[in-house]
Parts: structure tokens; C-alpha cells; sequence
């Protein structure tokens, strides 16, 4: 009996996480004037990062090309750091940890400040 709620909550632990994340990133929309329903909404929520972050929209499609994404997705988040006065240690923790630092953002006192690219 024990082994079966122990199994419970591992399996549920991952979803627990993700809609952590999820609520972060929602009210982090909201902090810069999005709609937070554009969070979970796939292709579409890159599209309006990428426009709170002001990087143009073209950059859609740089996210599907293998290995580019990735440098192209560390950008953003760097980005998306800035645009909230956080620095390159706080994008470290969206890319690495983001079930604590999207909630951290979009929960906490950080403000959206309009972006400028580097």
C-alpha cells in the first residue's frame, strides 16, 4: 500500500512541476501585457515571447532548424531575463530550473521593463 501512494506521487511529481511552470509563464504573459492563455498555446506561445522580448518574427522559424533552436532559445531567454531587469543568473535558472523561475517572474515583484536586443 505504501509502495503504491509512494508510486502516486512520483508519477505525479512531473505534472506538479509542469503546471508550476505553466502558471509562471501564464502570469508572466499577463506582466507584459500578453494574453496569458498565449502560454499554452504550442508555435504560438514562442511567437509572443518573441514579441515581448522585441526580436522580430521571423525568428519563428529559427526554432525549427536542428541545434540552431537551441542557441536561438538560450537568446530569448537571455532576452526574456532582461526585459524583466533580471540578469544573465536568472536566465541560467529559466533555462535550467524554469518550474522555480518562471513562477518566480511572473509571481514576484519583477516588472516588465520593454526589451531591447543586445
Amino acid at each position: 500500500m505504501v509502495e503504491a501512494i509512494i508510486g502516486l506521487l512520483i508519477a505525479l511529481a512531473p505534472l506538479a512541476l509542469m503546471l508550476l511552470t505553466l502558471a509562471g509563464m501564464w502570469t508572466t504573459y499577463v506582466k507584459a501585457n500578453q494574453p496569458g492563455w498565449a502560454a499554452i498555446i504550442p508555435i504560438y506561445n514562442i511567437w509572443v515571447l518573441l514579441k515581448i522580448v522585441d526580436r522580430p518574427g521571423w525568428w519563428l522559424v529559427l526554432f525549427f532548424i536542428p541545434l540552431v533552436n537551441l542557441i536561438i532559445g538560450i537568446l530569448v531567454i537571455l532576452d526574456l531575463a532582461k526585459a524583466f531587469g533580471k540578469g544573465i543568473g536568472f536566465a541560467l535558472g529559466l533555462l535550467f530550473f524554469p518550474f522555480v523561475f518562471y513562477p518566480l517572474l511572473g509571481f514576484g515583484d519583477a516588472r516588465y521593463r520593454k526589451s531591447t536586443p543586445y
